[in-house]
């Protein structure tokens, strides 16, 4: 893959930051045709989300662009649909707080609760919705990963308002009624240790990408200062290569803390009063997506050094 990552680098520091293709009311729409034409050339997700991030006219679509290649990455069929994960509750996103009932009806199964943030809300073609069937021996819910398509009869999607940033991006709450569920529509593994846990790091990683190649087209228009421009194509370098390792590594969770901290700082510093009034107004609107579950993330990584610390040092 080093290949590749020359080929991000040559787009992010060499090629002609081209004007957006976007129109105000290209939508969702006109996001996902966009952003399947130019990440297609990439064979990796972290490669396309950088591609898509760097063609795009604002933050929130490139979100979108790296929220998408994210749930590619771990699960690789979903390349070139529109997908949603469905695991956040009214109680929160832990395993504890899933309601939501995955039941056995003779040679399939049912979906029956409700989930209260879907990204992308309607406009998600596949949703990936974590469900109980149960419990263990030690009373912990059994959870596993269902795909099924958003116009299954017994889903229903209710929009939610604009978020106050990327308000370009819709959500929506989820209501599951009964929707019918093949054999085949349930994912292999553990719903939350083989999909939510991994994606919290993965999505961290990609959207950081898809960030990184919009600030970029941003800063080479206004002729950024070369050291800034510098710094970013190294960060994109160190997050290129922890999107390729092992998502649940402690090392590798440590390292992103390290690098989603330099990216904060270096994109505060980068001289956004050069943009034109419109990419400043929606960066200064819109900035407010990198504080987005700070906490967690603050969490995560001191439990990340715990159990660095506690690993064996090979002999």
């Amino acid at each position: 893959m080093a290949s590749e990552l020359v080929d991000v680098l040559r787009l992010l520091l060499g090629d002609p930051p081209h004007p957006s293709v976007l129109s105000d009311d290209a939508g969702i729409e006109g996001w996902w045709a966009l952003h399947q034409r130019v990440a297609q050339p990439y064979a990796t997700t972290v490669g396309r989300a950088f591609a898509a991030g760097f063609a795009m006219d604002r933050l929130g679509y490139a979100f979108a662009s790296g929220y998408t290649e994210a749930l590619t990455h771990l699960v690789p069929t979903l390349e070139g649909h529109r997908a949603a994960l469905c695991a956040t509750e009214k109680g929160g996103g832990h395993p504890r707080a899933m309601e939501t009932r995955l039941e056995e009806v003779e040679d399939r199964y049912r979906l029956v609760g409700e989930k209260s943030f879907v990204t992308l809300g309607a406009h998600a073609e596949e949703l990936l919705v974590v469900a109980c069937i149960g419990t263990d021996d030690h009373e912990r819910k059994k959870l596993r990963l269902v795909r099924i398509p958003k116009d299954r009869d017994g889903v229903r999607l209710v929009d939610g308002p604009a978020s106050p940033f990327v308000p370009e991006i819709p959500h929506a709450r989820l209501l599951l009624e009964g929707a019918r569920v093949a054999r085949d529509e349930v994912l292999p593994g553990d719903g939350y240790e083989d999909y939510v846990k991994p994606f919290r790091t993965v999505e961290d990683l990609h959207v950081m990408a898809a960030a990184i190649g919009y600030v970029a087209q941003a800063m080479r228009r206004v002729e950024a200062p070369r050291e800034q421009l510098e710094a970013l194509g190294e960060l994109a370098t160190s997050c290129f290569a922890l999107a390729l390792a092992e998502p649940l590594d402690a090392a590798v969770h440590v390292a992103l803390g390290g690098a989603w901290k330099r990216f904060r700082v270096l994109v505060s510093e980068l001289p956004w009063d050069r943009t034109d009034e419109l990419t400043r107004t929606r960066y200064e609107r819109d900035r407010a997506l990198f504080d987005l579950a700070g906490a967690v993330r603050r969490q995560r990584l001191d439990t990340a050094w715990g159990r660095l610390g506690r690993l064996s040092i090979p002999g």
